[in-house]
Parts: C-alpha cells; structure tokens; sequence
C-alpha cells in the first residue's frame, strides 16, 4: 500500500509517495505560497504529482506541519506559521484533497520517523527535537506518537530556558507573547542572533566560544525533559543537529543538570535528515 506524507513548512511544501518498506516512490517540492488558500491549492496539486509519479489515486495522506488543531475547536494554534492560527487546517486539506487526512505537529513527525526506522529504532521512549527555523519537540512511545490530552505533549520550544543566567534575564519575548521561550534560544534564528552572525557564518568560522554556549542552553533544556521523561533516545533534527560538536559536548554539559548520579542517554542526529519529517507523516497511517 502506497501511503503519501506531506511536510508542510513556512517556505515549501513537500509530498512524498512510500512503499510498504519505507522506500520512496515519488518526491515532489514546492514553494510555500503565502496566502492561506493558495497554501492549499498548492498542497493539492503537490499531492497530485505525487500520486500520479507513483501511479496510485486517492492514497492515505498523513500532513505534518506547525502547530497543532484544538481538540475544542478543531482550529490551528501554536503556528509559528502564523497564518495558520485560528484557522481549520486539517479540516480544509480534507475538503481540498476530498479524503480523510491525519494532520501531526512537526516534531512529531519527526519523533515518529527516527522510532519507526530511523535513529531511535526499536527503543521504547524517544524524544526527538527540531532545532532550526523554529525550535520544538516530539514523543514517542513503542512506535506510537504521545500527542496528550490536549494534543501538546511536546510543546517543548514554548517552555522557558532553564536557570537563565543573569546576562539571559529579563529575557526577549517570543512570537507566541511569552518570554524567553526555547525557541529563542535553540533556534537557528536565536542562535544566529545570539553569535552576531548568521549560523551558517558562525559555523563556518568554528566559533567554539558561541557553539559551546549554544549547547549549554540546549543542555539545560534536554535535562528538564530527561528529568521529566527519561527517553531511551534523544533524537536531533534541523540544521542546528547538524554541527557535528554538538555530540560531542552535549552529554558532559546534560549530566550536571540531570537530578541523577548517572546520565547515560544516547543522543543522536536524525537518521533520515531533512526526510523525517514527510516520512513521518506518512507513518501516521499504520500498515494494515
């Protein structure tokens, strides 16, 4: 059974046809148009594409993107993608492709892909953390996204920096209203703010003094999150996972911060890279 994900970001849209065992059969990218309707004709037509690549027809169609729907009113919210808020996302991408659609948070596509096959295979608890544009994290537990009551578990991006040193106080107000957000910090956004550089800059110039500052934020965030959920796996995608010193510097600077004489969690990049996330939208229809 052919089963097409859609990664659905603030700058292009993705759809992508899987097999059974995971292997692609059709990739198609497009710009992010940015008005609200044209955002979905163009998811539409996408879709299309890869259907037609693959050569199947009204195939199940999983969308990740940001934010997530109210279980109140089935309305968007949480969007960094902000003209998605207060708008009834998941139920208009059924309406345009006239089929039902799953519709999961980012990271959660994320979480799920490197559990299902990915970085985190055959673990029992993984959490999995975007790191780029914007800053957020997702759960999954024996194969199965934990999405929570509410449908935030995950929501870790929007969650204060953790013991904020003086020089991080009073702290910059995010998007969402709220102060010093992880987002601010751990994006590459914040992260390029914070350097005085663009990331890619501060990168290239193997800036030790900003990227080991960089990893002490990110340090206290995960340990809040290992206190709290103790995964098997800590999973890193985005283009802030992919600086390779972060790995290196990650499990010193964590262990202090764990309410625990031992830190022993493995912390890898994403397997499956920039796919993740429309891999993961795919698996959000199980096999049958």
């Amino acid at each position: 059974m052919i089963r097409i994900g859609v990664d659905f970001g603030g700058t292009k849209i993705e759809a992508a046809a899987l097999d059974p065992d995971g292997r692609f059969v059709a990739r198609v990218r497009g710009p992010t148009p940015p008005a609200y309707e044209d955002r979905l004709e163009a998811t539409r037509e996408i879709v299309a594409e890869a259907e037609r690549q693959a050569g199947v027809w009204a195939a199940r169609i999983g969308v990740g993107g940001p934010g997530s729907p109210s279980p109140a009113t089935g309305l968007m919210r949480n969007s960094n993608s902000t003209v998605l808020n207060d708008r009834p996302f998941p139920a208009d991408l059924e309406r345009v492709l006239e089929r039902p659609v799953r519709y999961a948070n980012d990271a959660n596509c994320l979480a799920l892909s490197e559990a299902t096959d990915g970085a985190a295979t055959g673990a029992r608890a993984v959490f999995a953390v975007i790191i780029g544009t914007g800053c957020g994290g997702g759960i999954a537990v024996d194969g199965r996204l934990v999405e929570g009551r509410n449908l935030i578990a995950g929501e870790w991006g929007h969650t204060p920096l953790p013991w904020p040193r003086d020089a991080e106080l009073p702290g910059v107000r995010c998007w969402c209203g709220r102060v010093n957000c992880l987002e601010l910090w751990l994006s590459g956004t914040g992260f390029a703010r914070e350097a005085g550089r663009s990331a890619e800059g501060a990168v290239a110039a193997a800036d030790h003094a900003a990227l080991d500052l960089y990893a002490d934020r990110l340090a206290r965030g995960l340990a809040v999150i290992v206190d709290i959920l103790d995964p098997d796996v800590i999973v890193l995608g985005g283009g802030m996972s992919n600086i390779a010193r972060l790995y290196e510097t990650l499990p010193a600077a964590i262990t202090p911060h764990v309410f625990s004489d031992v830190f022993e969690t493995p912390i890898r990049p994403a397997l499956h890279g920039d796919s993740s996330g429309v891999r993961g939208a795919a698996w959000l229809w199980p096999l049958e």
